[in-house]
């Protein structure tokens, strides 16, 4: 079974964080993979590969050295929710999807629970009208929620409000203390793992990703459906 998504008892000050937005809003950054998207969305790097606050980019599955950026000091209730979270902490990041804006479905290959790495989101202003998807089922993601998201699954988001949506988005590698944190979640969306007959749309949707890494991902499952190797 693979966990698809999950709604995470992870307290936070929403007003706070609402506030420290407000106060630093000139610095966000248009997001790095324009293919994926249409319209606006821009992101906030407070913890990166390097502590550099220009590199949005989270550079998972890797050995990079995560640090904070020079704009963390100014999220102090981010500071405090990410000493609350007893687990290694890759990269911190508000994400801005700005009213009328698109993000086009799309998988981020390997970032999923049980690949030993979970992407949280904690909304942190948003509205009725954004709707975000995983593999076709709209999620309703609430201001001031804790969620882990499967990354790996195929999902999409449109905000069709009239303001703007913004998540601060953590992500974690998985040890023991996140799995209770998972485990005792009061909403939890699970499935089968994939099956051959999964292999020709998950190539597909690779292939449009277009990148080195989702290539050579797409490769490795047209040898495996090619030959006699099971996939589970």
């Amino acid at each position: 079974m693979i966990i698809r998504y999950a709604r995470l008892s992870l307290p936070f000050d929403l007003k706070a964080m609402q506030a420290e937005i407000a106060q630093l809003g000139h610095q966000w950054q248009a997001h790095f993979n324009t293919s994926y998207y249409e319209g606006s969305w821009t992101a906030l790097a407070l913890r990166s590969p390097g502590g550099s606050h220009t590199n949005i980019t989270p550079d998972l599955m890797t050995d990079a050295d995560f640090r904070d950026t020079p704009l963390m000091p100014h999220f102090p209730s981010v500071s405090k929710l990410i000493s609350t979270l007893d687990c290694p902490v890759m990269a911190v990041r508000f994400l801005k999807l700005e009213a009328g804006a698109v993000i086009k479905q799309h998988r981020d290959n390997e970032l999923a629970f049980e690949k030993g790495e979970a992407r949280l989101h904690f909304p942190v202003i948003t509205n009725p009208q954004v709707l975000f998807y995983i593999e076709d089922e709209r999620v309703p993601l609430q201001e001031g929620e804790a969620w882990y998201i499967n990354a790996n699954l195929p999902h999409r988001v449109s905000n069709e409000g009239q303001t703007d949506r913004i998540h601060l988005v953590v992500d974690c590698t998985v040890n023991d203390w996140l799995s209770r944190v998972v485990d005792g979640s009061d909403k939890i969306s699970c499935k089968e793992e994939h099956t051959r007959d999964d292999l020709p749309r998950i190539i597909s949707e690779l292939r449009l990703q277009n990148t080195a890494a989702s290539h050579k991902l797409a490769v490795e499952l047209e040898q495996q459906l090619s030959g006699n190797h099971t996939v589970i």
